[in-house]
């Protein structure tokens, strides 16, 4: 693991990360959890431009259409947005890993129709499934929320978790199952080691460095999934939503989450380009970190890391390891009868 800290992508992405992360919570703490606000640019006792104020000295992102600081937004939805990413990323590894090394090992006969229902997953956006199972849950109805905040995040990891969860079992199992038929993982089940400590003492050290890489993948895949969430109106902790018939407000976030300052943003890409470049280039540069840290920790790893697509290869029965075993077994007979005489 020291060697990790020896490699500059790594330390540029870790600096990157740590930065918004930290960056995040100490800005809150010293100017508040509201963004600064500038209703005009005074010159000379004279307004010269209204918000959206464009970037300058004093706003370096420039302000939103209702003069709220853009850097400001950026910064306090910093730790939701990249925290959030980070959750759903570990609550799917903890429920893919441990189904993964299951299919890998004992569900060898399996794996093939497994692999043939998950393998349609893929060329299916995870954006579709996300905005068909969230729709419910985070845009507000009429009577208003009747979930709390916190419930709503709760349930959107959950979901935004869930649904890739198949995917990601399946690559894990294929992965234990090239491992599976090493001939030194053969050599120990001939011995009698259980499917159990061949998965603790030989495919989780072989597959960690793996394991670490997939879950940077994860987060990046989070990331996405959230930046388009955003672009649909389903922000992170839910959607307030105004049902006034003459003077309804757009949608708006609740947090001041990176895809909620995207989406709501959008429309003014051609008018003002600050706003929505803002939180897509703070969602680019965090990608992109991360990118930096897979890579940095694959090539710390001596390049070992790589996952590889599955192949197909034919598994050994416990046909074949109880052949293995009845063969020691007569050869252990032989060499004592040896001894003996």
């Amino acid at each position: 693991m020291k060697s990790v800290w020896r490699q500059p992508l790594f330390i540029l992405g870790f600096g990157i990360i740590s930065f918004f992360l930290v960056g995040s919570f100490l800005f809150e703490w010293i100017f508040g959890s509201i963004p600064k606000q500038t209703f005009f640019i005074e010159e000379n006792g004279r307004a010269v431009e209204a918000p959206p104020i464009s970037p300058y000295w004093k706003h370096p992102l420039g302000t939103d259409e209702f003069g709220y600081d853009m850097f400001a937004k950026i910064m306090i939805g910093a730790k939701y947005t990249i925290l959030g990413a980070m959750a759903v990323a570990a609550l799917r590894m903890f429920i893919a890993v441990p189904l993964g090394y299951m299919i890998g090992t004992y569900l060898q006969r399996q794996r093939s129709w497994i692999n043939g229902i998950i393998d349609p997953i893929h060329y299916v956006p995870m954006t579709i499934f996300a905005v068909l199972l969230l729709s419910p849950v985070l845009w507000m109805p009429m009577e208003g929320f009747t979930t709390t905040v916190f419930e709503r995040v709760v349930i959107q990891v959950v979901i935004m978790a869930v649904i890739t969860v198949p995917i990601v079992a399946s690559l894990i199992g294929n992965e234990a199952n090239l491992l599976y038929q090493q001939e030194y993982i053969l050599a120990a089940r001939t011995l009698g080691a259980s499917r159990r400590r061949i998965i603790i003492r030989h495919l989780v050290p072989q597959m960690r460095e793996k394991m670490a890489v997939l879950y940077g993948q994860q987060v990046v895949e989070s990331l996405i999934v959230f930046a388009h969430l955003g672009l649909l109106k389903l922000f992170l902790g839910g959607t307030l939503v105004s049902y006034d018939p003459m003077f309804a407000d757009p949608p708006k976030s609740i947090a001041y989450e990176w895809a909620g300052l995207f989406g709501n943003s959008f429309r003014y890409l051609q008018g003002a380009p600050w706003l929505p470049l803002s939180p897509a280039i703070s969602f680019a540069l965090v990608i992109l970190a991360i990118a930096a840290m897979i890579e940095g920790y694959t090539r710390a790893t001596n390049g070992q890391v790589n996952i590889k697509r599955r192949k197909k290869m034919k598994y050994v029965s416990e046909e074949v390891v109880e052949w293995n075993q009845q063969q020691l077994k007569e050869k252990l007979v032989l060499l004592q009868s040896d001894k003996n005489k």
